[in-house]
C-alpha cells in the first residue's frame, strides 16, 4: 500500500499490519529454535517463554506490583520537581541561566553509574529506588514543559495584558493550556524511564521487584524466565504509556478535535 494524497490507513490496517508482522517474527523465531538453528538453552522458543510466564505468573505479579509502586512514586516526584523547575525557568531569567546547565548535566550522568552510589548511601529499601527514578524522569518533564511554556503565542500574552490580566491569570489561562501537549510528550517518555529506572535500581540491591527477579533467574541460567520478565517489563511500560495518552485525551480534549 503506497501513500497517495491524504489517504489515511483504516483501523483494520492500523491494528492488522503490526499484528501480522509480530506474528510472522514469532513464527520465524519458533521455527529457528525447533529446527535447531538456534540452541534453545541460549534463546528459548516463544512457546517456552510463554510456558515460563504462565508457570511464574503469581510470582511475576507480586514483583510487578513492587516495581509499579516504585515507578509511580518516583514518577510523581519527578513530575512535581520538573513542573516547578520549568515554571521557575520560564518565569525568571536568572533561574533559567542558573538551572539550565544543571538540568542538562543531570541527564549526562549514566543511570548505572549513580545507582550503586544511591544504594551505598541509602541502603536497599525504597528510598534509593525512588530517588533514581525521580532523577531519570526529571529531565524529560522539565525540558518539554519549559519549551512548551516558551512556545506560547506572544500576541496572546499581550492581549491578556491589555485586559489587565495578572501574571497568574496569564499562566493558567494561556501558557499552561498551550504547554500541555509538550508536557504530556515528556511525561510519556518519563513513564518508560520510570520502569527501566526501577528495574536497574532493583538489579543492584533489593528484596522484591522485577529487577530482583531477573537477577535470580539469570544466576540460575533460566533464560526462558528471563525472556518472560522482559515481556512483563515491556507490557508495563506500554501500559503506562497508554495511561498517559488516556490522561492527555482527558486533559486536552480540544487537541483531538
Amino acid at each position: 500500500m503506497s501513500r497517495t494524497g491524504n489517504t489515511k490507513p483504516s483501523k483494520l490496517q492500523i491494528i492488522g499490519i503490526p499484528c501480522a508482522v509480530i506474528a510472522g517474527l514469532l513464527i520465524m523465531w519458533e521455527l529457528a529454535v525447533d529446527l535447531g538453528l538456534v540452541p534453545s538453552f541460549l534463546i528459548p522458543s516463544p512457546v517456552q517463554v510463554m510456558q515460563a510466564l504462565v508457570d511464574d505468573i503469581s510470582l511475576l505479579a507480586s514483583h510487578s506490583a513492587t516495581t509499579l509502586a516504585e515507578s509511580a512514586l518516583g514518577l510523581l516526584f519527578g513530575v512535581l520537581l520538573g513542573f516547578i523547575t520549568a515554571v521557575l525557568m520560564e518565569r525568571f531569567v536568572t533561574v533559567d541561566l542558573a538551572l539550565s546547565p544543571l538540568v542538562t548535566v543531570s541527564q549526562t550522568i549514566p543511570t548505572v553509574a549513580i545507582a550503586p552510589l544511591l544504594v551505598l548511601w541509602f541502603g536497599y529499601d525504597l528510598l534509593p529506588k525512588v530517588l533514581l527514578i525521580t532523577l531519570t524522569t526529571y529531565f524529560p518533564i522539565t525540558v518539554s514543559f519549559a519549551q512548551g511554556l516558551r512556545s506560547v503565542d506572544p500576541d496572546m500574552i499581550d492581549l491578556m495584558r491589555t485586559m489587565n490580566a495578572s501574571e497568574w491569570s496569564i499562566f493558567w489561562e494561556v501558557k499552561f493550556p498551550a504547554a500541555l501537549p509538550q508536557f504530556f510528550s515528556g511525561l510519556r517518555i518519563s513513564a518508560t524511564y520510570a520502569i527501566v529506572g526501577a528495574v536497574i535500581a532493583e538489579w543492584l540491591g533489593g528484596f522484591a521487584g522485577l529487577g530482583v527477579y531477573m537477577t535470580r533467574v539469570r544466576k540460575s541460567f533460566s533464560y526462558d524466565k528471563m525472556f518472560a520478565v522482559i515481556i512483563v517489563i515491556s507490557a508495563l511500560s506500554l501500559a503506562l504509556m497508554w495511561f498517559v495518552s488516556f490522561l492527555e485525551r482527558v486533559c486536552i480534549p480540544w487537541r483531538e478535535k
